[in-house]
């Protein structure tokens, strides 16, 4: 049971680890991508308007 555990842990540490630094880029690049600028430009003002 033990070589079991390990290997599941060892495993999840590993492609754990690459999982999310690749759902960090994926995300970083979304945040950032010259096409969505206005999007967020226009969102960051939303709660400076007034109705």
């Amino acid at each position: 049971m033990s070589t079991t555990y390990e290997f599941f842990a060892r495993f999840a540490q590993t492609w754990g680890l690459v999982y999310f630094v690749v759902l960090f880029i994926a995300v970083l690049v979304y945040a950032l991508w010259p096409s969505r600028q206005k999007q967020f430009d226009e969102s960051a003002r939303v709660p400076l308007r007034e109705d």
